[in-house]
């Protein structure tokens, strides 16, 4: 794909991109592969798999208690617990304002672990890691965004994305469809957003503006962006998802190249 040269030109020392089929067919790859990078807060998306495995195992219930007084693990999973973003202090009630919050999806991993009996980075290794054979990825502390992977082994779990196969299409419906509907709330580096709707772990592109996503992606598109200068987008309606890592921190550098990126991306794909 002609468009995965555009990331030639992205002001960066290191990045590695490609843009998958959902049958796992990659259609284009561009950078080193296999080089290891940081995901940031894309760790929020392996994480919630292994909290929608977990569900489907029985092992723990989306609407039972976790977090803050009247918080579930629904809450959680769609950034309404009141939870603030890095502090374990309770800013609004359960479902009433979509507030980010890292320290909610580290809540959402400690009840996954007490409920399994498991540490929760070998239940996500277990759960999600061996079965799409992502074989260089890696959680080494936060659940909310100590992850390390590759775009080889990210381009599987797009696939997955794409035609779920360790969830059920019943539950993947859920999670990736708007959660409490109508919270406003601020997407970090976006600003503030009426509203800021998500899904079960899930960023929904929905019909926000402005958007690290391409004007042109579907509203149903899904996936989640990093401070380490990290995305994966997956857009059900084009059926495709895009993969980008780099080594530079997330700024406007990025809010500005990667909607051109994936407006190429898209054009191409069509």
């Amino acid at each position: 794909m002609q468009s995965l040269a555009l990331i030639d030109e992205w002001p960066v020392d290191n990045v590695a991109a490609a843009v998958v089929a959902a049958d796992g067919t990659v259609l284009g790859a561009r950078g080193d592969q296999a080089k290891v990078f940081p995901l940031a807060s894309v760790t929020k998306l392996l994480t919630t798999y292994a909290v929608l495995i977990a569900v489907e195992e029985g092992a723990v219930e989306l609407d039972e208690a976790a977090g803050p007084e009247g918080s579930t693990i629904r809450h959680l999973l769609a950034h309404a617990s009141g939870l603030a973003m890095a502090e374990d202090k309770i800013q609004a009630q359960p479902g009433t304002k979509r507030i980010y919050s890292n320290v909610g999806f580290e809540t959402l991993a400690e009840t996954v672990q007490q409920a399994s009996g498991i540490p929760f980075n070998a239940y996500l290794a277990e759960a999600v890691f061996a079965p799409l054979k992502m074989n260089d990825t890696m959680l080494k502390g936060s659940a909310a965004y100590a992850g390390a992977s590759t775009v080889v082994d990210l381009t599987r779990f797009a696939a997955e994305l794409l035609a779920p196969k360790l969830v059920s299409a019943e539950l993947f419906k859920e999670a990736t469809t708007v959660v409490f509907p109508g919270l406003n709330g601020v997407l970090p580096g976006f600003g503030h957003q009426k509203p800021n709707d998500w899904g079960l772990g899930f960023s929904l592109r929905d019909h926000k503006s402005p958007h690290w996503t391409g004007k042109s992606n579907s509203p149903e598109t899904f996936g989640h962006f990093g401070q380490s200068g990290t995305f994966l987008w997956a857009d059900p309606k084009a059926g495709i998802s895009a993969i980008a890592l780099t080594d530079r921190q997330f700024g406007e550098w990025a809010a500005e190249v990667w909607p051109v990126f994936s407006e190429a991306v898209l054009n191409e794909a069509s």
